[in-house]
Order: structure tokens, then C-alpha cells, then sequence
């Protein structure tokens, strides 16, 4: 009898949570249909981007370059992350802590240098290549 008061009592902090946080959801939601604009305007279909109206092709072709970039970016960016994470706790992670980002930098450098050997990282283009090795125009 005891402890199920005991739980009943530590679970009412999170029931009023959790009605706190669904009520704070419904009043944004709810404001924000109540309170927001009404698209009723033929414009309000047109691509709009950055308080300019697009003229011409809004469809322009990017390079898989520019995406491959942003992902070897996100990559080898979280690599600071987790470094500065281990540096933090340097000292009590003791010699099997070095010894874990140790593995952990050879690897991310292991997979740069693949990168580097597959042509991931190079922007030219196969005519720029050509002319540098003496084989184009």
C-alpha cells in the first residue's frame, strides 16, 4: 500500500509535464491557425526566397560535388566533437582513452587519405585534368 502511493507520487511531476508540454503545443498550434495569414493569393503559390521573387528556370542543376562536400564536412566535423568530448575527460580516461582516439583519428585519417587516393576531394573536371597532364587541347 505504501509503495504504490510512493509511485503514484513519483509519477505526478511527469503527468503534470507532459500536460504542460501538450498544452503549450496546442496553443502554438492553435495560434498559429487562428493568428496566421490566410493564402488566398495567387502569389502565395509562386517560389519566394529571400524577399525576391524568382524570375526564369527556379530548377538550377547543382553539382553532387557540392553534396559530397557538405557530407565529408559533417564527417570529419563530428570528429572534433567526439575529440574535444575525450579531451575533456582526458585525464581519467587514462592511457586506454589515448589509446582509443588514437584509433579513432587513424581511422578518419585511413578514410581521408581514401577520399584523397579515389578523386573525392578533387574538383577538377575531366577536360582540366587533361590539359594538365599535356593530353588536352
Amino acid at each position: 500500500m505504501k509503495t504504490e502511493a510512493l509511485a503514484a507520487a513519483n509519477l505526478l511531476p511527469l503527468i503534470i509535464y507532459l500536460a504542460a508540454v501538450l498544452a503549450v503545443a496546442a496553443i502554438m498550434l492553435g495560434g498559429a491557425y487562428f493568428l496566421g495569414q490566410r493564402h488566398t493569393a495567387k502569389a502565395a503559390d509562386e517560389t519566394f526566397e529571400s524577399g525576391i521573387v524568382a524570375t526564369g528556370d527556379v530548377h538550377i542543376r547543382f553539382s553532387i560535388r557540392f553534396y559530397l562536400l557538405a557530407i565529408f564536412f559533417v564527417i570529419f566535423d563530428m570528429e572534433s566533437v567526439y575529440l574535444f568530448g575525450w579531451s575533456v575527460a582526458f585525464y581519467q580516461s587514462g592511457w586506454p582513452g589515448y589509446l582509443a582516439a588514437l584509433l579513432f583519428i587513424a581511422v578518419l585519417l585511413l578514410s581521408l587519405l581514401y577520399l584523397w587516393s579515389c578523386g573525392a576531394l578533387d574538383w577538377r573536371t575531366r577536360r582540366q585534368r587533361a590539359v594538365e597532364s599535356g593530353l588536352g587541347d
